[in-house]
């Protein structure tokens, strides 16, 4: 009896193995590798340059032999810093930093030490990669440099080409138009649950006034007149400094701002009497830009503080609003809420106070624009030579309650 429920028990077991091998061979033999290419946009980089006829290199440093102005006017650029950034570099360190995140801070396949063939089954964490021979470290630490614009099937692209440069230029002012802005700053998908990459600029400008009228360009690359180099004559240019944000990468430097915002305050009496009410408007308005304020990295926000203070420098009443949005990163991306101000619009901040106290006062209004939360920066190890704020606005109206 026990034999023959014991072969019974094993004509059973292999009947169910038979069963699960049919209806389930992958998860017994593992899921069969299959390499997908590479289909997004923000996959894909710049292919190997080989160097244009005439130049040492591809890098900025060698550009700026003769084209100097550009290329002191590139260095305190926040895309001469797109690699070295504190802040990237600590979001590429993350377990959930995807092989990608790369593509926009050095976009150039000679600034990246992999080339990525495609993907194990499509899955972005199983890149198949390959040593790249022509991999240039210290390509790689000028991140956005010239030849990310002007270099494309080994030769130098320009807006309006040149007969008397020592190397050859290819006339193209299409490919130096908004679209190459937009191919980094309108990068908008949610990549993993709890990884989404979110830059709408693009998106805010085709939505806006400017569209049509104005460009990136038109705003971040002033118009001017100059020569490329030195002895060559003189002719449309534009300035390469990228003006926008003003938020140093590091505090060694002095990027240039944009002015987006315009304030307009209500008035303050120089005397109060004893029982009356402070009422006072702060009115931000975005003028100049035709995308949103803020815009592009969705950790960026502005603080509007106005803070009442005694003669004595203490705090008798304050008030604090906040523009930007919101997320929750963990367990998954979600966007919270977001009050950024549309292109035109305009958003009031008041302060009221009850005077019962005699005594000399002063009301300080101030407006700051901020890369990231101190926590975040924090977390992220962030030291203190990354600048995470500047301010944009400051007035101090000084009055007497008698």
């Amino acid at each position: 009896m026990i034999k023959k429920y014991g072969l019974l028990t094993l004509a059973f077991l292999i009947f169910s193995a038979a069963i699960y091998f049919v209806l389930d061979k992958n998860k017994v033999f593992g899921e069969p590798e299959v390499i997908m290419p590479l289909t997004k946009s923000w996959e894909k980089v710049v292919p190997n340059q080989k160097v244009p006829q005439g130049l040492v290199s591809l890098r900025s440093e060698d550009c700026g032999t003769c084209h100097k102005e550009y290329y002191a006017e590139w260095k305190t650029s926040t895309h001469a810093q797109a690699w070295v950034d504190q802040q990237f570099q600590a979001e590429l360190k993350k377990e959930s930093s995807p092989f990608m995140c790369i593509n926009c801070h050095v976009p150039l396949q000679n600034q990246q030490e992999f080339i990525i063939k495609g993907l194990i089954n499509g899955d972005i964490y199983k890149p198949v990669k390959e040593k790249n021979p022509l991999f240039d470290k210290e390509l790689q630490k000028e991140g956005i440099n010239c030849a990310s614009c002007h270099v494309r099937n080994n030769v130098i692209i320009g807006a309006t080409g040149s007969t008397l440069a020592p190397h050859p230029v290819k006339k193209d002012p299409i490919h130096l138009s908004e679209t190459l802005c937009i191919s980094c700053h309108n990068a908008n998908a949610v990549v993993t649950p709890t990884l989404a990459c979110t830059f709408q600029t693009g998106d805010e400008w085709k939505a806006g006034p400017f569209f049509g009228k104005k460009n990136c360009i038109s705003c971040h690359m002033p118009e001017t007149h100059r020569s490329l180099m030195e002895g060559f004559p003189a002719k449309k240019s534009h300035f390469h400094n990228f003006p926008a944000s003003g938020i140093p990468k590091h505090d060694t430097l002095k990027p240039v701002m944009l002015k987006s915002l315009e304030f307009y305050s209500t008035y303050v009496k120089k005397s109060y009497k004893i029982s009356d009410s402070l009422k006072f408007s702060l009115t931000l308005k975005n003028e100049h830009a035709g995308h949103r304020v803020p815009s592009g990295d969705p950790e960026r926000f502005i603080l509007i503080d106005l803070i009442l203070k005694n003669s004595e420098g203490k705090i008798v009443a304050k008030t604090q609003g906040r523009i930007g949005e919101a997320w929750e990163w963990y367990p998954a991306a979600k966007k919270l809420g977001d009050n950024n101000l549309n292109p035109g619009e305009a958003r009031t901040y008041n302060f009221k106070h009850f005077l019962n106290i005699k005594g000399k006062y002063k009301l300080e209004t101030k407006v700051t624009k901020h890369r990231m939360t101190e926590e975040a920066a924090k977390y992220n190890k962030i030291d203190k030579s990354y600048p995470k704020s500047i301010s944009i606005f400051k007035e101090n109206y000084e009055f007497e309650v008698k």
